[in-house]
């Protein structure tokens, strides 16, 4: 039996914000913070509709793209539907790693991969 803990919990509102996530082949859930989470990314749980689905959760300010405001982003594992507008909830659960500028976007989305696999390793063990 696996057993996880969340370090930290939130919910919100999926809102629409740059679609960039989706461009890069993780469509992403993003939700506005209003409590401080240390920022990084998290394997996470998400909550939608009564029903519990596998994430990677994104907090904090998108260096890369020199962004500057603080949010999540959530990525669903094995999930394509629209759910602007929707409430759902996010537990994080373990820390993959810290949030950091990467030199070019082909970087970023190979980094994102392995996240992606980190975090499926991590639900089938």
């Amino acid at each position: 039996m696996h057993i996880i803990l969340s370090m930290y919990k939130f919910w919100g509102k999926v809102r629409i914000h740059n679609r960039r996530g989706k461009k890069l082949g993780f469509p992403t859930a993003n939700i506005n913070l209003t409590k401080k989470i240390p920022e990084g990314i998290y394997i996470s749980l998400t909550r939608l509709a009564g029903k519990q689905y596998k994430s990677v959760t994104f907090i904090g300010t998108v260096k890369t793209f020199d962004e500057k405001k603080y949010h999540a982003e959530t990525y669903i594992l094995d999930f394509n539907e629209n759910i602007y507008g929707k409430w759902i909830s996010v537990e994080l659960i373990k820390k993959l790693r810290a949030n950091k500028k990467f030199k070019s976007v082909d970087r970023l989305v190979r980094q994102m991969k392995k996240d992606e696999q980190d975090a499926r390793k991590y639900f089938t063990q």
